[in-house]
């Protein structure tokens, strides 16, 4: 036998219950801004150079143009558009961007743990230092938004071993960082249960337009097929389609433009989606009756 995660178990997403979102809408779809701080000359780096000018001032740079300038003219966009947001928050953006924070409240978005910085990965931290790590960060927005955040998202997705078996003792009830599915699935934890969200590895602009290395028009046509395929498979079972953006990569203004594109189309069919945010979807996860989602048994 094959060494196996243990975390959930093999589902064949065509032989499963069938639900609907609110409603009686089959396709939810959520955009997730990741809204990130990176260190000076420390720490991982962007794909946009070789490893040995990954800390380099022009890298940080590229990326530090996502909170000054790509972020207000992504979220200009959303607001007249009227399009719900999700961001996963690194925490420094208290310290080093406060007006960021205003202008997301502003719209009332949802708002995930997603570690400190960007520069830092979680999944090789020691288990205490990890643990610590979620502690800090949910204490943070805890403080800031008088609530704690629902869901998580590793930096970089990295994981630990155990990071699902600490988030869920933490009180988080949802995380994005397994990429397997199209529909939320709850996975196992040694005192319990998380759900799995469904998050994209490819209709996300770093992944997409950085390390793939399609055009704008590429990534936004395949964010419009991708939308459009799975509207049509939704008849038969509810899904969920993700689209995950970074301000310092589609903020950019040639790469905004086809972005507007796409969020255009999808506005055309507003009237057959649920237009929405995870921690929605988690709730309403919830709130179905045992036996339709699986693991729901854990």
């Amino acid at each position: 036998m094959l060494e196996h995660h243990g975390r959930f178990d093999y589902s064949n997403i065509t032989k499963r219950p069938t639900y609907d979102w609110p409603g009686g809408k089959r396709l939810a779809v959520y955009v997730a801004m990741n809204i990130e701080v990176f260190r000076y000359g420390k720490g991982k780096g962007a794909a946009i150079a070789p490893p040995d000018q990954a800390n380099s001032h022009s890298v940080y740079s590229y990326r530090d143009y996502g909170n000054r300038v790509g972020f207000w003219r992504l979220m200009d966009m959303f607001r007249d558009m009227d399009i719900p947001l999700e961001h996963q928050l690194n925490t420094a953006i208290y310290d080093h961007h406060p007006d960021i924070m205003e202008r997301i409240r502003e719209h009332g978005d949802e708002i995930l743990g997603h570690g400190h910085t960007n520069s830092d990965e979680q999944g090789g931290l020691p288990e205490n230092d990890e643990r610590k790590l979620i502690e800090d960060c949910t204490r943070r927005i805890e403080k800031e938004e008088g609530k704690k955040p629902l869901g998580w998202m590793s930096p970089w997705l990295s994981n630990s071993e155990r990071s699902l078996d600490l988030l869920q003792e933490a009180g988080y009830r949802y995380v994005m960082d397994w990429t397997s599915d199209d529909q939320p699935v709850w996975a196992k934890t040694r005192n319990g249960k998380i759900l799995l969200m469904p998050y994209p590895v490819e209709t996300n602009d770093n992944r997409g337009l950085v390390w793939y290395r399609y055009s704008s028009a590429e990534f936004t046509d395949m964010v419009i097929d991708s939308f459009d395929e799975m509207l049509e498979q939704s008849k038969d079972q509810p899904l969920v389609c993700p689209i995950s953006l970074h301000p310092f990569v589609v903020g950019r203004p040639y790469r905004l433009r086809e972005l507007r594109r796409a969020f255009e189309h999808i506005l055309k069919h507003r009237d057959k989606i649920w237009l929405t945010r995870p921690g929605d979807i988690c709730q309403h996860i919830e709130s179905l009756p045992k036996g339709t989602v699986p693991g729901d048994q854990y």
